[in-house]
């Protein structure tokens, strides 16, 4: 069929005037006299962009020797700047290269980065649009705004460069990565989450992956606001907490599952003793009372490692009243679960999962590679007796991210942990420019809790179970 109309297509070829064809080879000469100069000036662009590069690296190196780096967290920025300013114009000098007063500028900011920050980076940390910057060697910088993924124009000079500003981050936490540890996972001052991958295992150059932390943590109007979940859910979610029923939000990488703790724990009453144990320190709590841990890797000797686990051991002889996990990943599931089921009802956690069914299934996965021996029966039940509720949560393809189920765990049915949903987030396609379509909706399904939610304090409407009734 395609080679009949691709023949018939052939047959339909018209013969071009003399005078057509010479205005078209003229108006491709134009074009390609355009083409070649647009070339010439971008490899002007990139080589000037190489030599000022080159000349900061020996700039950089020459505040080094100039500057008291002892000191210099205790000048005044004003000082500071003048003095690297007046530095820079020396050296400008020596190298004769001639900078316009913007360019100038924007070279003594740069430097001063250079000496007191992470370098290149500084300008992506100071943008508070920013969330993620992922950093795939020297010269591929991405950063992601508002859920999307952007190659922003950020460059360092070259791999070293980049590894000078990673063992800048690592080594200011008491942490290192070279050959022999050639991953670490650290933080920055402000609390952003820091992982990096260096050669031999990054084949490319190093990786360099920044999870920013928020200067103000995402309430619960918040994000209703941004359409995260709706009121309804919110007040749900409130009696929940505050009724100290076990939470495990669910989620995949990036899906908001740490944003969705600290905004549940915003529910805990102030009076309460709260125990954090993290990997990474994330979580921005309000309460008074918090006894906040971090693990700990291994030395160079391999000794010295602080699990996530032992710290929830001496967290149980804490006398807390609750408990936050960050992230369980490991057989610190065992404890957590022992924790809920023992005097620290209200304890919450984290979980990667795609859906709540799936959470129980990677919480029992953990319990069995733990190395104890369980029978499988015994491990879903406690499992049903420890958890409560399982909040769902989920990155669109457009970015967004929604809360997209609420579970809540009813007991055993046979062998199998018995669950339903009480609200979900209903996709109904797509507009034009990709945005997910879709609404919250209740199940129809009353809470299982919902005589504690009355007994407590808490009697929720009726209304806000009825099936079929769009939520917000």
């Amino acid at each position: 069929m395609f080679k009949r109309y691709q023949k018939e297509a052939e047959t339909k070829v018209v013969e071009m005037s003399a005078s057509a064809q010479a205005a078209a080879q003229r108006a491709a000469a134009a074009e390609a006299a355009a083409a070649a100069e647009a070339a010439a000036a971008e490899n002007r662009e990139i080589k000037r962009r190489q030599r000022l590069m080159q000349v900061k690296v020996d700039l950089h190196r020459r505040l080094l020797d100039t500057l008291n780096l002892s000191i210099i967290d205790k000048v005044p920025e004003a000082e500071l700047r003048r003095e690297v300013a007046s530095i820079a114009r020396e050296g400008l000098r020596d190298m004769g290269m001639v900078l316009n007063a913007a360019e100038a500028e924007l070279l003594t900011q740069e430097l001063i980065d250079e000496v007191t920050g992470l370098g290149p980076l500084e300008p992506l940390l100071k943008d508070d649009s920013v969330s993620d910057i992922l950093v795939n060697g020297a010269r591929q910088v991405f950063i992601e705004r508002r859920g999307k993924l952007v190659l922003s124009g950020v460059e360092f000079k070259d791999n070293k460069h980049l590894l000078r500003v990673i063992d800048k981050i690592v080594s200011a936490v008491g942490r290192r990565v070279d050959e022999s540890q050639p991953w670490v996972d650290a933080r920055l001052a402000d609390g952003s989450r820091v992982n990096a991958v260096v050669p031999p295992c990054a084949v490319d150059g190093p990786l360099l992956s920044i999870r920013k932390f928020s200067k103000s943590p995402l309430s619960i109007d918040r994000l209703i606001a941004y359409g995260a979940f709706t009121e309804e859910m919110a007040a749900y979610l409130q009696a929940v907490v505050a009724t100290r029923l076990n939470v495990v939000v669910s989620g995949s990488t990036g899906s908001g599952k740490t944003t969705t703790l600290n905004a549940l724990s915003s529910f805990i009453a102030n009076d309460e003793r709260i125990a954090t144990i993290e990997d990474t320190a994330e979580l921005q709590l309000q309460q008074t009372h918090i006894a906040r841990m971090e693990s700990r890797p291994a030395n160079v000797e391999g000794k010295g490692e602080v699990s996530q686990r032992i710290l929830l051991k001496n967290a149980l002889r804490m006398r807390p009243d609750r408990i936050i996990v960050g992230e369980t990943r490991g057989d610190e599931v065992l404890d957590m679960l022992q924790a809920m089921n023992t005097g620290h009802d209200g304890s919450m956690t984290t979980v990667h999962a795609n859906s709540p069914r799936d959470a129980i299934g990677r919480i029992e996965n953990m319990m069995l590679m733990s190395g104890i021996d369980i029978p499988l029966k015994a491990t879903r039940s406690q499992i049903a007796s420890a958890v409560h509720v399982i909040v769902q949560v989920s990155r669109l393809s457009d970015g967004s991210r929604r809360m997209t189920h609420i579970a809540e765990i009813t007991g055993m049915e046979g062998e199998v942990v018995a669950m339903h949903e009480v609200f979900r987030f209903k996709r109904t396609g797509l507009d034009a420019d990709g945005t997910v379509l879709g609404h919250f909706e209740a199940t129809g399904i009353r809470s299982h809790f919902a005589e504690r939610f009355s007994t407590w304090g808490y009697d929720l409407p009726a209304e806000i179970y009825a099936p079929n009734r769009k939520l917000g």
